[in-house]
């Protein structure tokens, strides 16, 4: 009898594998055969979106900005809304005592105003600090100077800018188990050197309390993010909330809540139905809060997957359409963006991400991924089809 029900058992679990492994299949024969002609910045405007309260963009790499490359005009064609990459951080701009370069920093900002973008500064305080920063024998005090220095002007410089609606002032502070991200030894890991200023006595780091500080002073029409990464983990978010809220008890502003969104191809967020829920709570918290809620950096990384797959290309496809859809039912209720994190696929940095994945491919054709969200936005979507 046990093993009648066993054999029962795993023969349903089989037909269940197989069915999603066809409806995967049926969704993206689906979506080849919707390509979407119009440009996602005409159908937000066209399908009656709010322009003040749901922008959705995208980051691309500043070796194709000014060169009037084919990258730069897939942006300015489906695009209005811009975050310059990482030219606005310590470690291009301020890297160490005496020296300053803001050429980068300078180029994004006359681009976006030359084509009236909507630009967001993405996280000037950061785990990516320079090698003068990350070094072992940096004392508390030279830590604050350049943070100090450094953020104080770029608060002065984009203040006035007409086109910078955002800033991630902090960006990656905590770790997914809950603890503070901090140094480690030598100048070459990812690690979060501003962790060594210290403390204080309630517990918070005390280069975050600073950041807002300078930030909330020299920056006031600018809008103030918290930016972080990881997936849905419960104690990282409870950290990340509880800093929030001890900001705002001590007058500080923060006016959004940032979400990297670098999705995993396996048990990602977009994948799984408890993750899909926990976001929408977290969205929801920013709202009632009197907070936007920013997807900054979507893309979809890959370990050893063949990035060509048809089940990765569909998956990746799924877990776009699913952050979207989650997006598209909060618009009313207070401020949604969204931004992809590069245009084009890529090769990743090390063993992972081996590939990434975004919206077009290395021929510059729309992916899988592109329709999915297009298809998304026209419908006005609110339904998540996980398959975990």
């Amino acid at each position: 009898m046990l093993l009648e029900f066993y054999y029962s058992f795993h023969q349903y679990s089989f037909k269940l594998k197989f069915l999603k492994s066809v409806l995967i299949l049926l969704f993206g024969f689906f979506l080849s055969f919707s390509q979407d002609k119009y440009s996602v910045k005409n159908i937000l405007k066209d399908s009656g979106y709010s322009i003040d309260s749901f922008y959705v963009g995208a980051t691309f790499a500043y070796s194709s900005l000014n060169k009037n490359s084919k990258v730069e005009q897939l942006f300015l064609d489906e695009f209005n809304y811009l975050t310059p990459e990482n030219a606005s951080k310590q470690t291009r701009i301020h890297p160490s005592p005496g020296v300053w370069n803001w050429d980068r920093h300078n180029e994004w900002i006359d681009f976006a105003n030359k084509n009236n973008l909507t630009v967001r500064i993405h996280g000037p305080i950061s785990p990516q600090a320079s090698k003068w920063a990350k070094n072992d024998n940096r004392t508390k005090e030279e830590l604050i100077l350049n943070m100090e220095e450094y953020f104080t002007e770029l608060c002065l410089r984009i203040n006035n800018e007409p086109n910078v609606k955002w800033m991630d002032v902090v960006n990656e502070t905590v770790l997914r188990n809950g603890e503070w991200f901090s140094e480690k030894p030598g100048d070459s890991s990812w690690e979060n050197p501003w962790t060594q200023i210290g403390i204080n006595s309630d517990g918070f780091p005390i280069y975050i309390i600073k950041a807002f500080q300078i930030a909330q002073k020299y920056a006031p029409n600018v809008k103030l993010v918290y930016n972080h990464n990881g997936g849905m983990e419960r104690k990282m978010w409870e950290k990340v909330l509880e800093t929030i809220q001890y900001l705002k008890s001590k007058g500080l502003r923060v006016d959004g809540l940032g979400w990297q969104a670098h999705l995993r191809n396996k048990n990602g967020v977009g994948l799984m139905r408890r993750d899909l829920d926990y976001l929408s709570n977290l969205i929801d918290w920013c709202h009632s809060n009197g907070m936007g809620f920013h997807v900054t950096e979507l893309n979809y990384w890959l370990r050893d997957e063949d990035p060509n797959s048809v089940d990765v290309l569909n998956k990746q496809s799924i877990s776009y359409m699913n952050i979207v859809n989650t997006l598209i039912a909060k618009r009313k209720s207070g401020i949604i963006t969204l931004n992809h994190w590069g245009l084009v696929n890529k090769k990743g940095p090390g063993n992972f991400p081996k590939n990434i994945l975004t919206i077009y491919d290395k021929d510059l054709n729309p992916t899988k991924a592109f329709y999915s969200i297009k298809n998304s936005l026209i419908k006005k979507s609110n339904h998540i089809y996980p398959i975990n």
